[in-house]
């Protein structure tokens, strides 16, 4: 999550006409892993046009470790109302992208979806309301929520609850494979945000810890992406000086005996003067790394030789259009950058 904004909500039936008008179909779209897209190089793709990157603003990925579930955000402008939508395999084929049941509410707001890599738990951030909180508008809430594996898909969404959630906001969840659970706590009265970890130990948080300078160097970073073996960490931040625009990602290296290495700038593969770079992921097998990224074709190539109006509606109707989209690349170039 990232500058949280108050706005009226707009209902779900909306955003799935949204999502109709941007070229999915309630039809099946596609077969083979990874919604059947060739794999990245070692430069960026958009990921999956005219499925999830469309003319609509998205953000956020992750997929069980199976790979036949994806899961992303879907926001609307200004952020009036965001959800999480599914595409899931079956028989051998892709369904176009629905919401998904448990981010149906329009009341709330549902961002930020992470997948554990055992597949048991899955996290999200909401504006929905824990046990004895009463309702807010707009953003006025931001919470951990989670789900178990069942066999029948996922259980009843659960708020985490302390010591995770606390008077402040928490958001953007991601957990290592011992189950310890990285985010962000995000402090309003001090235009603040850090990056938190919190242990699990007999199937309980304890006390989040804040991650040392090395991590937390300015007074805003957020969106903590750390891979299972928690060897590195990849987030955002907006206020250091040799960033590239407003939103940079950045890699942080982390030893055994638990020491982070500065923060590194993932370069312009990753992060462009535009800004906007402030959700990725990294796949199960390692491999790939997906992030958000706005970014839009130059006029040059939008317009020959005068604007019409159905050009426009054109530009529009497709990604890259100076909404966010979701972006892929080989993941090795992040290795690379390790200190020696």
């Amino acid at each position: 999550m990232h500058r949280l904004q108050i706005a009226l909500s707009i209902s779900l039936p909306v955003l799935w006409i949204l999502l109709l008008a941007a070229g999915c179909s309630q039809d099946t779209v596609a077969r083979g892993p990874y919604l059947g897209q060739s794999p990245p190089g070692d430069q960026p793709q958009l990921f999956a046009p005219g499925i999830i990157s469309t003319g609509l603003s998205v953000r956020d990925f992750t997929m069980t470790p199976d790979g036949r579930e994806i899961y992303f955000t879907v926001i609307l402008p200004n952020y009036s109302h965001a959800t999480i939508a599914v595409c899931r395999q079956e028989n051998g084929r892709w369904t176009a992208p629905e919401v998904a049941p448990f981010a149906s509410d329009p009341r709330f707001r549902f961002i930020e979806p992470h997948i554990s890599p055992d597949g048991q738990k899955f996290f999200f951030m909401s504006t929905r309301p824990g046990e004895g909180q009463a309702e807010q508008p707009g953003w006025g809430v931001a919470e951990i929520w989670a789900m178990d594996r069942t066999d029948h898909g996922w259980s009843e969404p659960y708020n985490l609850g302390p010591p995770i959630n606390s008077e402040h906001q928490e958001y953007f969840p991601s957990v290592t494979r011992d189950g310890t659970l990285y985010f962000t706590r995000e402090i309003a009265a001090e235009r603040s945000s850090y990056i938190y970890r919190s242990r699990l130990v007999q199937g309980s948080y304890t006390e989040p810890e804040k991650l040392r300078p090395e991590v937390n160097s300015t007074s805003y970073q957020y969106n903590a992406f750390i891979v299972p073996d928690e060897s590195y960490l990849i987030f955002s931040t907006a206020r250091r000086d040799d960033g590239l625009g407003r939103d940079d990602y950045y890699v942080c290296f982390r030893s055994p005996e638990d020491v982070w290495t500065e923060p590194i700038n993932l370069g312009d593969r990753m992060n462009s003067p535009g800004g906007f770079e402030y959700s990725a992921y990294v796949s199960p097998d390692g491999k790939y790394v997906f992030f958000t990224a706005a970014r839009a074709v130059s006029t040059e190539e939008i317009f020959d030789d005068q604007v019409t109006y159905q050009r426009l509606w054109e530009i529009h109707s497709r990604p890259e259009n100076g909404n966010t989209n979701i972006y892929w690349i080989d993941a090795s170039f992040i290795e690379e950058l390790r200190p020696g």
